[in-house]
């Protein structure tokens, strides 16, 4: 078995060496991420969501909790004190006073949440490598660049997709109007880096502006391209 020797409490110990692949999967609003990333679900790969975490940080009881209702006050908490995510979005992407076209407090925000969200993104990797050493777990995240978190990773992959299907997905997913969508978006993003900064840290992009088929195909082959890059790293682990 590959390892490497520990110290542990004054003894030693031969651990198992982690392999694991550490994947990040980002991109723009209603790029289709998810879908894509439940296409590497279907393949074999791990995955957590970062908007999840976030969900799950944000409940009564949390430090994040009560860091975002002391800093947005309790208008954003539903009847039952829980947060109410539209009310919150609402403020965190109202227009700047001053005539800006970033929103006014998405930094507010996410200066309370990313840390929180990404300690919980490493620990759930982490735990990923004890449970299966070879495998790839995949970390999706709408704002993974722009919370300095790549460097996590060992690869990154850009989701893309056209303005006018971002839209449409958008309406679908919000149940609103496409004029409302198409302004919505325009808001959201300019809270995000665009698309074409995205691309450039990219090490594999998927044009997610096709079909459902033509996706997955673009799934199937960077899976491949992640498997053999798992070979390969296997190989020289074995050569240290």
């Amino acid at each position: 078995m590959l390892g490497v020797l520990c110290e542990v409490g004054g003894k030693f110990c031969f651990r198992k060496k982690e392999r694991m692949l550490k994947v990040g999967l980002t991109g723009g609003i209603a790029a289709g991420k998810s879908a894509v990333g439940e296409m590497f679900v279907g393949l074999g790969a791990h995955l957590v969501q970062a908007d999840r975490i976030a969900h799950s940080l944000m409940q009564p009881g949390e430090a994040v909790y009560d860091e975002v209702v002391r800093h947005f006050g309790r208008q954003i908490l539903n009847p039952d004190g829980s947060v109410n995510r539209a009310k919150l979005a609402e403020l965190a992407f109202a227009p700047d006073d001053a005539g800006n076209d970033r929103p006014a407090r998405i930094d507010e925000l996410n200066h309370i949440v990313h840390p929180a969200v990404i300690r919980s993104q490493e620990e759930w990797m982490h735990a990923m490598s004890l449970q299966d050493p070879d495998g790839v777990a995949i970390v999706e995240a709408a704002l993974l660049i722009e919370a300095g978190a790549e460097n996590a990773f060992d690869s990154l992959i850009v989701v893309t997709c056209n303005a006018d299907q971002r839209a449409e997905r958008f309406a679908k997913r919000q149940k609103i109007d496409l004029e409302a969508a198409r302004t919505e978006v325009s808001r959201r993003m300019a809270a995000q880096l665009p698309d074409e900064e995205k691309v450039k840290a990219a090490d594999y992009v998927i044009d997610n502006s096709g079909s459902l088929k033509e996706t997955r195909e673009q799934v199937q082959r960077i899976w491949k391209e992640l498997r053999t890059s798992k070979i390969v790293l296997g190989v020289l682990d074995r050569n240290r």
